[in-house]
């Protein structure tokens, strides 16, 4: 009797183990920060699961906003030996993690930047695939001024942002009006790192 209640008790515990992704989830995370030292894919923002893939150096405002076929199977190449598969058109799956990564879809010609992650049903763990322009949309939006542009000059050394996009959603939201004010700085900074080594040799993935 005592040697089926110990198996029992056992059992119990492996099904507790198995059904807690959360180590596993560490080590894939910790395996996507690697991807930081790679100039075309990173981690953008872990608080708000954020992704980021380089779109290109320079821009128009007529520019569509979208994460291109090529974006999407450069990011699909470097996740799947991490154990992501694709469930969907729109969602790379981790089971063993219970994470996901969530590629928004592009909803309309003329729809904000702002608005890309607003109909994703993504969870705290989850992260979303973006282009640069929505990520530093996403900081606006989420960050105090002072944190937001600190971000936006990061990002921007790495992955330029279509500034004059971005101007053109601007609201009259407080966060928005402040930031407005800043745009001439952060086009500075984004033309010097536009122009400088390793940047102004990347091209982009099509």
């Amino acid at each position: 009797m005592l040697g089926g209640f110990a198996t029992s008790a056992d059992q119990t515990d492996e099904v507790a183990f198995v059904s807690d992704p959360s180590a596993e989830r560490e080590q894939v995370l910790e395996k996507m920060r690697a991807f930081n030292g790679e100039p075309y894919f990173q981690i953008a923002d872990e608080k708000l699961g954020l992704l980021s893939v380089f779109d290109d150096l320079k821009y128009d405002r007529a520019d569509v906003d979208m994460i291109s076929p090529a974006m999407r199977k450069h990011v699909v190449t470097k996740l799947g030996p991490l154990g992501f598969r694709q469930i969907s058109g729109t969602v790379l799956e981790h089971v063993k993690a219970d994470m996901r990564v969530h590629i928004p879809k592009f909803h309309a010609l003329g729809a904000s930047p702002f608005d890309i992650t607003r109909y994703t049903d993504k969870r705290a763990q989850d992260y979303c695939l973006l282009t640069p322009t929505q990520v530093a949309c996403q900081f606006i939006d989420h960050y105090i001024l002072d944190d937001a542009v600190q971000r936006i000059e990061v990002l921007v050394e790495k992955h330029p942002i279509n500034l004059l996009k971005l101007a053109d959603y601007l609201e009259g939201k407080p966060k928005h009006r402040a930031f407005r004010e800043v745009l001439g700085h952060i086009k500075l900074k984004q033309r010097i790192a536009v122009e400088s080594e390793p940047l102004c040799r990347r091209r982009s993935l099509g």
